[in-house]
């Protein structure tokens, strides 16, 4: 699935308050979350809606965003938390929370742009992953001045998270350390995105109908007791044979 290009408001309606993707808001009263027609919202359109905001928040393909999720599985400590700290260090976002940007997709157009250094060279990757103590500058050109000095005007300071420090007369961003959780500038439960995809998983697995001892498993094979592989047969085919 590409990266959303479509109307931002669209998103804003149904997802609320998305920072990275837009600073607009969508009129009064006019909210489809609140007119639901049953009246009821299913436990996986929760996760679902969950998941979407953390996608189009950071400008996320599915596939991206999935990638994220496997890395933070294996990562020590929380899943969610993890997850979330991963996408915050991410290069367009450091930008966008410094206030050279005033958004994640305009970030991501500096950056693409070549407009920004990191500790002195070119970053161009969108995805690259800062780290604490790495600073950030522009490229000593005119027009890369102008474009930053106009979002530093126009972006809100006083809500610079504490990980980051900018010297705006300078045109410098400095990471001081990794992000901590409260100052995470989107309303998330990332414990929902993170069953979004276990479900999601489990499902595909048994679909696949891999079938042991009267159990759905993960793989094709299996190992008897006496160290020997065993093929498991798709569950659709018990019966059959």
């Amino acid at each position: 699935m590409s990266r959303y290009r479509g109307p931002r408001l669209k998103i804003i309606r149904r997802l609320r308050a998305l920072p990275g993707l837009t600073s607009k808001r969508p009129k009064s009263g006019n909210d489809p979350i609140n007119r639901s027609s049953s009246g009821k919202i299913s436990q996986y359109r929760i996760r679902l809606e969950e998941k979407q905001k953390l996608r189009f928040h950071y400008g996320l393909t599915e596939r991206q965003l999935l990638k994220y999720v496997r890395i933070a599985r294996k990562a020590k400590g929380s899943t969610g938390q993890v997850l979330l700290q991963l996408l915050e260090m991410r290069s367009d976002n450091i930008i966008f929370r410094s206030g050279m940007a005033l958004t994640i997709p305009g970030a991501r157009q500096l950056v693409n742009h070549r407009h920004l250094l990191v500790n002195d060279r070119v970053v161009d990757i969108p995805s690259y992953r800062c780290k604490p103590q790495d600073v950030i500058t522009i490229r000593d050109q005119q027009r890369s001045r102008a474009i930053i000095k106009n979002n530093i005007n126009l972006s809100q300071r006083d809500k610079m998270p504490n990980h980051l420090t900018l010297h705006s007369s300078q045109y410098k961003g400095l990471v001081n350390r990794i992000i901590d959780s409260k100052w995470i500038n989107l309303k998330i439960n990332e414990l929902l995105v993170v069953e979004y995809y276990s479900r999601r998983a489990r499902i595909e697995n048994e679909k696949e109908g891999y079938w042991t001892s009267g159990q759905f498993c993960h793989s094709p094979f299996s190992f008897s007791r006496r160290g020997q592989i065993e093929i498991i047969v798709p569950s659709h085919h018990q019966g059959s044979t």
